[in-house]
């Protein structure tokens, strides 16, 4: 029997935990009323963030567009900086920094469950660019990155966080952090 509810992933990722600001990002979250069904701190390998990070073409072109349209807005040429325009091949450079970045130290995975809990973290969270995030979500509170600054340094966004995006991308995450007798209910 599980909790009632729907499930999702949230990764306090390595800038996060440096911060020091874990308890007060899951205390956000109970207090909105999610359970913590999961939660352990990891030093993850790449092989594990490899798997999180889908290494497919797909996965790559979205991230890849995503990534020229972000250089498009700061007037950066992103063939000067990265050495290509292609989105496939954008997407590998930054699949391989976000590896690289959460592998750099121990992170938070916990698995939280209510109703609606995938749409109400990323509410919760904010905008993937922590400069583009809401005063009041946890990244707008505590980070202070941009995509101009990572583009500039060619490296990830630090944006303290990640959250499941939808309901499969949950369940695909809970199987890929957790074993289900990490999984409790109360």
């Amino acid at each position: 029997m599980r909790i009632k509810g729907e499930y999702t992933v949230v990764l306090v990722k390595p800038d996060g935990v440096r911060k020091g600001i874990v308890g007060e990002v899951t205390t956000r979250f109970e207090r909105v009323g999610l359970k913590i069904a999961a939660m352990k701190m990891v030093w993850v390998d790449a092989d594990l963030v490899g798997k999180h990070y889908k290494d497919d073409n797909e996965y790559h072109k979205s991230v890849g567009i995503k990534a020229l349209e972000n250089y498009k807005n700061y007037g950066l040429d992103a063939k000067e900086s990265l050495g290509t325009n292609k989105p496939v091949e954008i997407g590998k450079i930054i699949r391989k920094w976000n590896v690289e970045f959460i592998t750099s130290g121990p992170v938070i995975a916990m698995i939280l469950v209510g109703p609606g809990a995938v749409k109400l973290v990323r509410k919760m969270v904010g905008n993937t660019f922590p400069s583009d995030s809401q005063p009041g979500t946890i990244r707008g509170d505590f980070a202070l990155d941009s995509s101009f600054q990572s583009n500039l340094e060619r490296r990830t966004t630090y944006n303290i966080i990640h959250a499941s995006g939808v309901p499969d991308e949950a369940e695909f995450e809970r199987k890929l952090w957790f074993k289900e007798k990490e999984i409790f209910e109360y």
